[in-house]
């Protein structure tokens, strides 16, 4: 069952009010009905119910309704800067299938009405968006623009995009299918029994190359903000903290930082202490805010926590939790949960 009452960051609501004030719809018209103030829509910090959010979408198609592609109008805007965890997440997925195994965990509050699940058969992998739970009227619309923004995500993250193998979905042809095929690459089957994106599984299993540079810088930023609301940290050990953060997934060990600061590490070792910390601790305090910032705002799985502080295996991150928190990841999850910021 839907939760309606799902609290998510305002980044949908931002979308579809800029969708509508492009076409002459004023913004006040767009939240009519909603009671959210038109200064939230661009307030980072503001939140909406999954139930505002979707007045906001039904007013735009009330007015715009007979205009074909909307939703994917809207999925080509969303990218990896408004999912916070699940974009740090995401980020350090070593290949396609652990990229899948993220999102299925992640993205519903991220930007997903309805529920996503995939598999593998035949060749193919298979992901489908299941919109029953919703009113008729606005199922094209949540259905091309979850589609869409898994496409142009995944294009971001990774630099590459996987060749569609075929499309479908449950609404009717529109009448010019030109928008569709430019993202996707194929003819979508119209007045499909589901909709369902289907790529040749052979992707799964290969190595995600460097994510691109902007989306590596942004997941950077990231960090390091939520890093800055924790530890201060400037001089030397400010600039090991930036270098342990470059890369989630891939921290580096104390020589790889010393070489990338032209210093031994024993002369790095003395400069931190010189400063009251140590590589140890400042290592520390990068796993421990990403795993806590991942534990509290995901689904992601112990295991899948682990792999994404780049721990060999989920073992040597419950013993290092226990130290930081003195409980089990898993302890620490049920005690509360903060509010979703996606």
């Amino acid at each position: 069952m839907f939760d309606w009452d799902l609290v998510r960051n305002t980044s949908g609501v931002h979308i579809v009010a800029r969708l509508a004030e492009e076409r002459g719809m004023p913004v006040g018209e767009c939240l009519a009905g909603t009671g959210v103030p038109p200064e939230a829509v661009i307030d980072r910090y503001a939140e909406v119910s999954a139930r505002q959010e979707l007045t906001v979408v039904r007013n735009l198609l009330a007015r715009f309704g007979d205009e074909s592609g909307l939703g994917v109008e809207a999925g080509l805007r969303y990218r990896v800067s408004l999912h916070g965890p699940w974009g740090l997440a995401l980020l350090a997925s070593r290949t396609l299938r652990d990229a899948v195994q993220v999102a299925l965990h992640c993205v519903e509050p991220a930007f997903a009405f309805g529920r996503l699940s995939f598999e593998e058969a035949d060749g193919e992998g298979r992901l489908r968006f299941d919109d029953w739970e919703f009113p008729e009227e606005v199922r094209a619309f949540l259905g091309e623009r979850v589609m869409t923004g898994v496409q142009v995500i995944a294009r971001e993250l990774f630099s590459v995009g996987v060749p569609v193998r075929r499309l479908s979905f449950r609404h009717g042809a529109p009448a010019d299918t030109t928008r569709y095929r430019s993202v996707f690459g194929v003819e979508p089957d119209f007045g499909a029994a589901g909709t369902e994106l289907a790529f040749d599984a052979a992707h799964l299993d290969v190595a995600l190359p460097q994510a691109n540079e902007w989306a590596r810088s942004r997941c950077e930023q990231m960090c390091r903000d939520l890093l800055a609301r924790r530890h201060a940290r400037t001089g030397v050990a400010g600039a090991v903290r930036d270098l342990l953060i470059r890369t989630p997934g891939v921290l580096p060990d104390q020589s790889a930082v010393a070489a990338e600061m032209y210093v031994s590490a024993r002369t790095l070792s003395r400069r931190l202490h010189e400063e009251g910390t140590s590589f140890r601790t400042l290592l520390d305090e990068v796993r421990q805010a990403l795993s806590e910032e991942l534990l509290d705002r995901t689904d992601m799985t112990t295991e899948q926590v682990a792999g994404r502080l780049g721990y060999a295996e989920a073992a040597s991150f419950i013993r290092a939790f226990r130290r930081w928190q003195g409980c089990p990841p898993q302890e620490y999850r049920a005690r509360g949960r903060m509010p979703e910021l996606v």
